[in-house]
């Protein structure tokens, strides 16, 4: 009995040690290649960072300034060798090595070391090749999109002209969240008595919902001013574009609304109905409360959204940055002037994505910790 046991050990034992070997055989395998990879990839750096200082210094550029992306790019191209170098030495101690747990010490080593050099090798080689399409054909990329001259003489006017948009979303967004929630109530109302303002909600959600943003823009903005109305035909565009926007975003966070709303349990409105609160005050102090608090999120995004597309009311005529800057680009043919709204506009909205980003880890952590 006892010699079945140490034998049944010893082939227990004589397949693991055949695995784990196996095992750093793949991992040497892996690593070398990523080894050539990484050799690969430092000598395209090196050799692109030498031509494109030399390209950066014909045109002007100092040697200093022109040398500093490529040392840059070359370090990062050396840790990434050295990374892998180490990958692989780690790879041929676990082949070599007689102690089992070691071996498979080290051949994770190897596998997490070779997944980090492709990675970076990878990111390299994207960066180098960004580099080249930006100075190919006498950098024609550069010039169009990325005048330093121009984006500077006209930052003024631009950013002057963003503060059209800035006010065309602030305006937009609190009367967004408002008539949002009042559609969304609309659409949530119960029994008979509320059957014509859910029809009507439903109908307006689904009208601007399935109409482009800039149709509801070209429409409200050249077609109101031609009706003769009191008041509405002689609004601003910058007015009709606050409109526009929020009949277009007002169907979109309206279902954001009646989401959090239907996701309230019933036992709350149950227990407030029991306590004897009304249906519009168990909606105000009970139901919209809590359904604002899960929604924040894709309220968020909405708002990003709505930041993004104030940019279309550039369609009616109204001065905005991006009308700016076309004006700018016809003057010069250049795009620069538009690339310096873009900029605006990832600046602007950058925080606010990150800022989604916490509010919904925050919502995790905290269903996380009530799970």
């Amino acid at each position: 009995m006892t010699e079945s046991l140490v034998s049944e050990t010893k082939s227990e034992t004589g397949h693991a040690s055949q695995r784990t070997r196996s095992a750093a055989r793949t991992h040497r395998t892996r690593s070398g290649l990523t080894l050539l990879a990484a050799i690969a990839t430092f000598v395209i750096v090196a050799v692109s960072a030498q031509h494109l200082g030399s390209y950066a210094v014909t045109q002007g550029v100092s040697r200093i300034v022109a040398a500093i992306p490529g040392v840059l790019v070359a370090v990062a191209a050396a840790l990434v060798l050295l990374m892998a170098g180490r990958a692989f030495l780690r790879s041929i101690m676990a082949s070599r090595s007689i102690d089992l747990h070691a071996a498979r010490a080290l051949g994770a080593e190897a596998s997490l070391g070779s997944w980090k050099a492709l990675s970076w090798t990878g990111a390299l080689l994207i960066v180098t090749a960004i580099a080249w399409f930006m100075a190919v054909n006498e950098a024609a990329v550069s010039r169009t999109f990325f005048d330093v001259a121009l984006i500077r003489s006209s930052a003024s006017k631009v950013i002057w002209a963003f503060g059209t948009n800035v006010t065309i979303f602030a305006v937009s967004a609190v009367l967004i969240l408002v008539w949002s929630l009042l559609v969304a109530i609309a659409r949530t109302l119960p029994g008979e008595a509320g059957r014509p303002l859910r029809f009507l909600a439903i109908a307006y959600g689904d009208l601007f919902r399935g109409l482009p943003a800039i149709i509801t823009i070209y429409l409200i903005g050249f077609g109101l001013p031609l009706t003769d109305l009191p008041i509405l035909s002689d609004l601003s565009s910058t007015s009709y574009a606050i409109i526009a926007l929020t009949l277009t975003y007002g169907a979109y966070t309206s279902e954001v609304y009646r989401a959090g709303i239907e996701g309230v349990h019933h036992s709350q409105v149950a227990a407030a109905r029991s306590l004897g609160l009304s249906h519009a005050k168990t909606m105000r102090y009970v139901v919209v409360p809590l359904a604002i608090r899960n929604i924040i999120p894709p309220l968020m995004n909405n708002c990003i959204s709505l930041q993004k597309d104030t940019a279309l009311v550039a369609i009616i005529g109204t001065i905005d940055a991006f009308n700016q800057s076309k004006i700018i680009a016809a003057n010069n043919f250049n795009l620069s002037a538009v690339t310096t709204v873009a900029i605006l506009f990832i600046v602007i909205t950058i925080p606010q994505a990150r800022l989604v980003d916490k509010l919904i880890d925050r919502d995790r952590r905290r269903m996380r910790a009530g799970g």
